[in-house]
């Protein structure tokens, strides 16, 4: 589910500074370029919180 989240998330925020960042250019909205920059930065977003961060081992208690 987070991943969805994740993705979800980059999608809408990447159309919203696609869309400024355009109109501060002076240039053109292309839904379509932004939406795969957005999408991949949402995978390497992922890929990154995935591997950067240590795993917790767990250690079983001595009985």
């Amino acid at each position: 589910m987070r991943y969805i989240l994740v993705l979800l998330w980059s999608f809408l925020l990447g159309q919203v500074v696609g869309y400024i960042g355009g109109a501060l250019n002076g240039g053109t909205y292309d839904f379509m370029l932004t939406t795969i920059i957005s999408l991949i930065t949402g995978v390497i977003i992922l890929l990154i919180g995935q591997f950067a961060l240590p795993k917790k081992e767990t250690t079983e208690s001595a009985q």
